[in-house]
């Protein structure tokens, strides 16, 4: 296994769950990032000096494209700020990592500014939120983190990254991305059922929301619209 830095294998998962784009606005705990961004130039960084403007950005790329997204943010702060909109993010679905820099582990102790749970903060809006205490963790973290958010229904998962975590070095096996298959098929009883209501429908109507556009289904409601006439 390889010996790297945490925020090299950080850049290099990234690629291997096919991730061109991090938007983010960085702070201290962020600056070993900052550095391997400054020299692998694979990965595009956007910028954004609001983290709810960005949260929004983010939200609307990974709608957009369907793929994989990454948000970047500073310590507690930062993910409070972007807080509202990523509860939006969750309504819609949106297959986002989100990573928020914490403080350095063995700084925790002495409770530093601008350091909270933020696991804790995170997870009444995400699938998935934890954080990276040891840096041999990393791989499985975020391969499982990518797993979970792309898993049907997608939704934004979370990640916290101690600044140690990123500027250490260690024996690193970096592990592959999996994927949960996302077709799946509906119960038969189940939709002879809902056939039967929408025959004997004498006013019905439709209203569509974004898994039509998400899977691809216009042709089909069409059809069903003016098979029962809605």
């Amino acid at each position: 296994m390889p010996v790297m830095s945490g925020k090299r294998a950080f850049l290099d998962l990234l690629r291997q769950e096919d991730v061109g784009i991090v938007f983010g606005n960085p702070g201290t705990t962020e600056l070993p990032l900052m550095d391997a961004f400054a020299v692998e130039h694979d990965i595009r960084y956007i910028l954004g000096l609001q983290e709810a403007a960005l949260m929004a950005m983010a939200d609307g790329y990974a709608q957009a494209t369907g793929k994989l997204t990454v948000l970047n943010l500073h310590v507690a702060p930062g993910l409070g700020n972007a807080m509202g909109m990523l509860y939006d993010a969750q309504k819609a679905g949106a297959p986002i990592l989100i990573t928020a820099g914490q403080q350095d582990l063995d700084y925790l102790v002495t409770e530093p500014i601008l350091a909270a749970d933020l696991p804790t903060l995170a997870r009444p809006f995400v699938k998935f939120s934890e954080q990276v205490n040891r840096i041999e963790d990393l791989p499985r973290l975020v391969h499982r983190a990518a797993k979970v958010a792309m898993t049907p229904p997608t939704g934004p998962v979370f990640l916290a990254l101690p600044g140690d975590i990123l500027k250490n070095d260690a024996d690193l096996d970096l592990m592959m991305p999996t994927r949960v298959a996302p077709r799946m098929r509906g119960d038969a009883d189940a939709v002879a059922t809902a056939a039967e209501l929408l025959a004997k429908a004498e006013r019905p109507l439709i209203i569509a929301g974004d898994a039509v556009a998400q899977s691809d289904a216009f042709a089909e409601l069409v059809a069903l619209a003016e098979l029962i006439g809605a």
